[in-house]
């Protein structure tokens, strides 16, 4: 066998494999053995089928899976011992036809995709801005008002208000103002604050328990989707419907806000420590910091990764990696579609590239400890969710579990190397932070 490797260019190269008959007429002779064994045909005993038959019969497949089986394993071998960066995986070339009839030594060829070269430095003659989220007084007041109104309790007040949700008995009624025989009956809940027609939120608040008020269908609901939804109807008679509505009260629901005393902090912190409402601030303060660092670091990481996209801009064999992922996709696709998708998918793997530079170049590992110890933290962090604390027997046998499972290993692993790299970046770059309000982090128009 003979094996050896043209450059096209630096991004493109063609590997060309000799093959023999010393090379595979052993293993045909071991296979068609083996076929002749296995074989059961009319006029032969099970296994005594004549072996020039087997060969006649399945000769030619049993060589193409041969030499296929050696093509793999010889090339493979030599992308490795020659430390070959690729990218994607071989692509046979198109126009090479095999003599399988007539053909003793074989000549086959194949494309490569080659990664490119290039450095990455990361040091801190390069600056970023670290972006972090002012917590001031407004913030804190926010998120302790969002926690109040999840912890607080149902009530059913006398006089219905905007943020309510009223419970009615809903009558159409006739030209003359009575209730419509065979008319549209029903009984449903309308909350308030939901209505998109300000002429219903004004009959409805103020309203009282068996208040009867009438309003017009259209005034209702201005939406034929959400008429037809409350009264029970389909979306055409809906948007047919015009007519006066007499809506019953018979009841009303209010979410009170909880109270900000021990009794709230206890349910959301559970260990006692709070007891006072400057503590509980305090605490919030703490948490939405910690909260809001993870996000001030994924933006961070993000403009790193757009910034060095740009600047070293990896050339990729673009010709190849597109019949490669024709070749290897599931569906059908055609050119036009992958070229439309071919930028992101470029951009996606243009960084993958980076990344793996930054991570080699850097001597940076993940060890199996550290993937078993971040399983075991995202079993404690799942049960958690749901208030539970899990005994260590269940974290082991969970995490190992989910590190047996190769996608949900890849992603654990993934996630350390995130970490590794982002802390890499925070150490070596000039970070300026810079201290902005909620709504500006965030790009929300105020």
């Amino acid at each position: 066998m003979n094996i050896t490797k043209e450059n096209i260019d630096v991004l493109n190269a063609v590997v060309t494999i000799e093959v023999g008959p010393a090379d595979y007429e052993k293993r045909v002779e071991d296979a068609i053995k083996k076929a002749q064994r296995q074989a059961s045909l009319p006029g032969f005993r099970a296994g005594k089928v004549p072996a020039g038959m087997i060969k006649k019969m399945y000769g030619k497949s049993v060589l193409a899976d041969e030499l296929n089986k050696i093509l793999n394993d010889s090339l493979n071998n030599y992308i490795v011992e020659n430390k070959i960066e690729i990218l994607g995986n071989p692509l046979p070339k198109a126009d090479e036809k095999i003599d399988w009839d007539n053909g003793k030594a074989f000549t086959f060829k194949y494309d490569l995709g080659l990664a490119p070269t290039f450095d990455v430095v990361v040091s801190d003659k390069t600056a970023f801005t670290y972006e972090v989220v002012k917590i001031d007084d407004q913030l804190i007041d926010k998120y302790v008002k969002d926690v109040r109104k999840n912890y607080g309790k149902p009530t059913n007040p006398e006089v219905a208000e905007e943020k309510d949700v009223v419970f009615v008995d809903i009558n159409e009624l006739d030209e003359t103002g009575a209730i419509k025989a065979g008319g549209i009956f029903k009984s449903t809940s309308i909350g308030i604050e939901r209505l998109k027609s300000e002429a219903g939120k004004k009959k409805l608040i103020g309203a009282k328990k068996e208040d009867k008020l009438v309003i017009n269908c259209k005034e209702l609901y201005a939406d034929a989707v959400e008429l037809a939804v409350s009264l029970g109807i389909n979306k055409e008679e809906a948007e047919a419907l015009n007519c006066n509505l007499q809506l019953t009260v018979k009841n009303i629901a209010r979410m009170e806000d909880a109270d900000l005393n021990e009794e709230l902090f206890l349910k959301v912190y559970g260990d006692g420590s709070i007891k006072t409402e400057e503590e509980f601030r305090n605490k919030v303060k703490e948490e939405l910091s910690s909260m809001f660092t993870q996000d001030s670091d994924r933006k961070l990481f993000t403009e790193i990764e757009k910034t060095l996209i740009e600047t070293i801009n990896p050339a990729l064999p673009e010709d190849f990696l597109k019949r490669w992922l024709m070749a290897v996709n599931d569906k059908p696709v055609t050119m036009e579609q992958l070229n439309a998708e071919f930028g992101t998918w470029a951009t996606s793997m243009k960084w993958k590239l980076i990344e793996n530079k930054i991570i080699k170049s850097n001597n940076l590992t993940v060890t199996a400890e550290e993937a078993t110890a971040e399983a075991k933290r995202f079993v404690h962090s799942h049960f958690a969710r749901y208030g539970q604390t899990p005994s260590e027997e269940e974290v082991e046998k969970t995490a190992i579990s989910i590190l047996q499972k190769e996608k949900e290993a890849e992603k654990i692993y993934e996630n350390l190397y995130y970490a590794k790299v982002l802390a890499l970046f925070k150490s070596n770059y000039k970070l300026n932070t810079k201290e902005v309000s909620y709504n500006e982090f965030f790009g929300i128009k105020e």
